[in-house]
């Protein structure tokens, strides 16, 4: 078989696949044919996101543009959206009903926020991912606070995680920055985060739970802690299992991550949320020619938060995996860090480091860090 051009199919433009075709660019292989499928041109870097949200970034310099990086791992670029898996005929579903056929498929399409199990919730709130849906609904709104500055705005946030607390105060920024340039009171803005633990970011040090927390109170968002929501009405009318109720005119959702139902049904091993199950070799536990990175992966011997840091660095270890299943040789082992250094935003031009179980911050030292680690990670896709 190692005489044969392998079909390696990948399925998502995530920062595991960006990171493995750059690197199938620079050295490629002359019995691999890769195709990428995505529905969306630009993939966003989740490390830049809430600066975007911010104003602190353009679109374009905290998106990928898979086409021209696809162009230059020489791959087929393929626009679409899959929606079903044939494991028996090796073929990959797409929404537009065309059928791919593959000799390895590789899955790195992220994660959607659970919403379905609340009643109004899929169809009333803003879930956080998936990315461009989400940034089309907060560019319409930006529009909106622009045009009617002198409007109330009230705004909730479901979850109280790390992503739905940054998401908060880097939105605050950039709204509370546009009221003030049309010279309107901040008190035209009223905020809400809803989050049915006690305490916010469960899994920081308590430290970075207790200076988030001061930095929300301090920016006036109301903290609903240990409120958990139990139905979203018509007219966005948030009811909590307590019993309290209260009405906003936009609701984000950033609450724990939900994987699309196909994978389970196409009879891949999944966890109980339905995530791919893989190994250290990032293979499919029940399929080994299917791979799987990033937030739609859980490693079954290592599980890990889904945080776009792990994706990142999956990235390499797909590329020699996928190469060295090509070339039929033995795969070798990736085993990810136990604790991770998160630098969190906080949308003023500060940042708050937090790892195991120490932190520090907020200071604005800690954000010109990350920004040149965002930074260096996007130059390598600038120019290729």
């Amino acid at each position: 078989m190692s005489g044969f051009v392998r079909e390696v199919v990948l399925v998502g433009g995530g920062h595991s696949h960006a990171i493995a075709l750059r690197l199938f660019g620079r050295y490629p292989h002359p019995k691999v044919r890769l195709t990428l499928v995505s529905d969306v041109v630009q993939t966003p870097y989740s490390g830049m996101l809430p600066g975007h949200v911010a104003g602190f970034y353009r679109v374009r310099e905290c998106h990928i543009d898979l086409p021209t990086l696809a162009a230059f791992a020489g791959a087929q670029f393929v626009r679409d959206r899959a929606v079903g898996l044939d494991l028996k005929q090796n073929c990959l579903l797409c929404e537009s009903g065309r059928s791919i056929s593959f000799d390895v498929l590789s899955i790195d399409i992220g994660s959607t926020p659970t919403t379905l199990d609340i009643p109004g919730g899929a169809k009333f709130a803003i879930p956080a991912k998936p990315v461009p849906q989400f940034l089309h609904h907060w560019y319409c709104l930006l529009e909106q606070v622009k045009a009617y500055p002198q409007k109330p705005l009230v705004l909730g946030v479901v979850g109280g995680g790390a992503g739905g607390v940054e998401l908060m105060l880097n939105l605050r920024a950039q709204l509370h920055r546009i009221l003030r340039q049309a010279k309107q009171p901040r008190s035209n803005l009223q905020l809400h985060l809803f989050h049915r633990g006690t305490e916010l970011m469960s899994g920081h040090a308590s430290i970075v739970r207790q200076r988030m927390q001061q930095l929300l109170v301090r920016y006036d968002v109301r903290l609903h802690l240990n409120e958990s929501v139990s139905s979203v009405k018509p007219g966005i009318e948030i009811s909590c299992e307590s019993g309290l109720q209260v009405n906003v005119d936009r609701l984000f959702w950033v609450t724990q991550a939900s994987a699309p139902s196909w994978l389970a049904e196409a009879g891949l091993a999944t966890d109980r949320d339905g995530f791919v199950l893989v190994g250290e070799t990032l293979q499919s536990r029940s399929h080994p020619h299917v791979f799987a990175a990033g937030d739609i992966a859980t490693m079954q011997q290592h599980p890990r938060p889904k945080a776009g840091v792990f994706a990142v660095r999956q990235g390499q270890p797909l590329f020699e995996n996928l190469r060295r299943f090509c070339n039929d040789e033995p795969l070798h082992s990736y085993i990810p860090q136990k604790q991770i250094l998160a630098l969190i935003g906080t949308g003023d031009g500060r940042a708050i480091a937090s790892r195991g179980n120490w932190g520090l911050g907020p200071w604005r030292l800690l954000w010109y860090w990350k920004d040149w680690i965002d930074r260096r990670f996007m130059k390598q896709f600038e120019n290729l």
